[in-house]
C-alpha cells in the first residue's frame, strides 16, 4: 500500500470520527438546543397603557387567552376588548365564544367589542383588525395570543398595522405548548412545526406582498361590522 492510499484512509477515518463526535455532541445537547427552539418563538413587549386590547382567535379550550384579557382589563391597561375571531356559521363565530369567555373573566358585556370575520390566517385578521383600528384612531393596542404564536404575530401585525399604531405584544400561558418541553407530548411537537411553517409563509407572503408581486396583493378579507354587547 503506497503513502498516498495510507494517507487518504487515515484522512476518512478522521472525517468520520469527527462526524460521530458532532452528532455525539447534539445528541447530548438537545434537550438545551430544543427548549431554546421552543423559547425562540415567545416574545413579550412592555406592558403600557393602551387605546384597545385585541384578543386574537383561535383561542384554546380552556380560553386562555381571553382569561389573561380579562386580567388585563381588570388591571386598567385598557378600557376596550376587542374578541376577534372567525366566523364558523352564518349564526355563530369564534369572535362570540371569545367574548362569553371574557364576561366570565369579569369583563363587562359595554367594555367587549366582538369582531367577528372570514379571515383564514394571522395575516388576513391582522389586515381585518388593521381596519378597525384605523377607523378607530388608535394609537396603541395589545395584541393577545398564545405563547408559539407571537414571534410570528408581531411579525405580521407590525408590517400590516398602519404604521403610526403601536403594537405590543402580549404572551399568554398555553396549556399545549410548553417552551421547554414542547417536543415530548404529539401537541407540542405539532404546534412548534405548524408555526415554523406559518411564519415562513407570513415572510414569503408579506414579501411579496410589499414587491407588488403574486396574490398576496389582494384586499383585505371581508369583515364584519363589530358588535358591541
Amino acid at each position: 500500500m503506497s503513502g498516498a492510499q495510507r494517507g487518504g484512509i487515515f484522512f476518512r477515518l478522521l472525517v468520520l470520527m469527527m462526524l460521530a463526535l458532532l452528532l455525539a455532541a447534539v445528541y447530548l445537547a438537545r434537550h438545551p438546543l430544543l427548549r431554546l427552539a421552543g423559547n425562540w418563538w415567545e416574545v413579550q413587549d412592555r406592558l403600557e397603557r393602551a387605546d384597545a386590547i385585541l384578543v386574537l382567535g383561535d383561542d384554546n379550550f380552556a380560553g386562555e387567552r381571553a382569561s389573561r384579557s380579562a386580567e388585563l382589563y381588570r388591571a386598567g391597561w385598557a378600557p376596550l376588548v376587542v374578541a376577534s375571531g372567525r366566523r364558523l356559521r352564518s349564526y355563530a363565530s369564534v369572535a362570540e365564544l371569545i367574548g362569553r369567555d371574557l364576561e366570565t373573566g369579569g369583563v363587562p358585556a359595554t367594555a367587549i367589542l366582538r369582531f367577528p370575520h372570514r379571515a383564514s390566517n394571522t395575516r388576513e385578521e391582522a389586515q381585518a383588525l388593521g381596519e378597525l383600528v384605523a377607523g378607530r384612531g388608535w394609537r396603541r393596542v395589545l395584541l393577545v395570543t398564545s405563547n408559539y404564536h407571537t414571534r410570528r404575530a408581531r411579525y405580521i401585525f407590525r408590517r400590516v398595522f398602519p404604521p403610526q399604531v403601536t403594537v405590543l405584544i402580549v404572551s399568554v400561558r398555553d396549556a399545549d405548548f410548553d417552551p421547554d418541553s414542547w417536543w415530548e407530548s404529539r401537541q407540542g411537537r405539532k404546534l412548534f412545526l405548524l408555526e415554523t411553517a406559518g411564519y415562513l409563509a407570513a415572510v414569503w407572503e408579506i414579501w411579496r406582498s410589499d414587491s407588488g408581486a403574486g396574490p398576496g396583493t389582494g384586499a383585505a378579507p371581508a369583515s364584519e361590522s363589530p358588535v358591541a354587547k
